[in-house]
């Protein structure tokens, strides 16, 4: 299979529900219909921000199936298609595949996180990529997970023709660093799963970039590393600070309701969150409001 080269933003894509508690599929396509006005890379459907844990099967190729056919063309979609065990994995894979995904994002298996050392996830990883019509990346989610792939296992893994690249959520710099090491001149397109080390991961010469924020604020996003790229150090940095707090209270304070909340409030369909999830208090609303008009996005 070609090597895809990555460069850019990415949203991982949030899922609208309705007050039922079904997926709001409309709602879903008209915000790709929104998001294609802005120059992002691609797409990744049915990552941790489209609330995949709690979709259907059913659910979760409908999604796909409505993102290769409204993206603009020359985007790249990304699905999330990691399971728990190896062989559903492969199988979702191969279905994403036939809906037209260009890559799958597989998130490190977690359940029985104390087994996931070095040796079972090469294993795991490699299984995969030996059986999947289309190329993999590995996602590496420890705020979900609470599994941290080494840079030991990506270096080894990165040397699989189907292996292109991983998405690392971590947000810890210095382990960005490790993998960067660990990978060397191998082509392998390591991206940032977080706003929160953009900037940072820019000035290490990371390319792209999947990250929560880019579902509300994806100008934002995009022009960090427009402005950086075109020598706009200082302009790149100052607008990755005023978007910090932004970022921190979409994917930390408030999580996937303030997220959702958030891209009501700019422009975009959030809709409802899936239950268990529950939507945010009144009080929670107002101190959002309050964070995007601090940061000059609302």
């Amino acid at each position: 299979m070609a090597f895809i080269h990555i460069r850019g933003v990415i949203p991982p894509m949030i899922t609208p529900f309705d007050e039922k508690d079904e997926v709001d599929y409309d709602k879903f396509r008209r915000n790709i219909e929104k998001w294609n006005k802005y120059d992002l890379a691609g797409y990744l459907v049915l990552g941790s921000n489209s609330e995949t844990v709690y979709l259907t099967e059913e659910e979760k190729l409908k999604l796909i199936e409505l993102t290769v056919k409204h993206k603009k063309p020359g985007q790249i979609v990304f699905a999330g298609t990691g399971m728990e065990s190896t062989g559903a994995t492969v199988d979702l894979t191969n279905k994403a595949a036939v809906m037209g995904a260009d890559c799958a994002l597989i998130v490190t298996p977690f359940y029985y996180g104390g087994k996931m050392n070095d040796e079972a996830l090469i294993n795991f990883y490699t299984d995969v990529a030996d059986n999947v019509k289309i190329p993999i990346m590995i996602y590496n989610v420890t705020k979900f997970t609470h599994v941290n792939i080494s840079p030991y296992a990506v270096g080894v893994l990165c040397k699989h023709h189907n292996i292109i690249g991983m998405k690392d959520s971590s947000g810890n710099v210095s382990q960005l660093i490790d993998f960067k090491r660990a990978v060397g001149d191998a082509e392998f397109n390591l991206m940032v799963g977080t706003a929160s080390v953009w900037y940072p991961a820019l000035t290490l010469g990371i390319k792209a970039a999947v990250m929560a924020l880019a579902n509300c604020c994806p100008g934002e996003c995009i022009d960090v590393q427009r402005e950086f790229e075109r020598g706009n150090i200082e302009k790149a940095r100052e607008l990755y600070e005023r978007v910090f707090p932004v970022n921190s209270a979409v994917t930390g304070t408030y999580g996937i309701a303030g997220l959702k909340y958030a891209c009501d409030l700019l422009g975009f369909e959030g809709g409802y969150v899936r239950k268990p999830l529950i939507q945010l208090k009144e009080h929670e609303n107002t101190e959002l409001i309050e964070i995007l008009k601090k940061s000059k996005v609302c």
